[in-house]
């Protein structure tokens, strides 16, 4: 796995461990949304909402565009396949393991 590879999914879940972030996610699911009515969904201050939206872009889970003085956000899916991929490796890899090796 390239260096950069292993580093976004590093971010990746880093940014989806923290509740508000996901509820952005959440909402973002449904569709692109500029900052202010992500902030009435969330009901969080701006500055807060900007924390937490850098870290979802510095994962590389959401895009953003400037659009007047408004800036919307919506999911990169192609960064949560990428996500997707890595812990369904898990899952392949796993019938090759013993029963014994396994979790209970």
């Amino acid at each position: 796995m390239p260096i950069t590879t292993h580093n976004l999914i590093i971010a990746g879940f880093h940014a989806l461990s923290d509740p508000i972030r996901i509820s952005v996610i959440e909402l973002l699911r449904q569709r692109e949304l500029c900052v202010c009515d992500l902030c009435d969904a969330l009901e969080v201050s701006q500055s807060k909402l900007s924390f937490h939206l850098k870290t979802l872009k510095e994962a590389n889970l959401v895009n953003s565009r400037q659009e007047g003085r408004w800036i919307y956000y919506s999911l990169n899916l192609c960064q949560f396949q990428i996500l997707e991929t890595y812990l369904a490796e898990f899952h392949l890899n796993s019938v090759f393991l013993s029963p014994r090796s396994q979790c209970e």
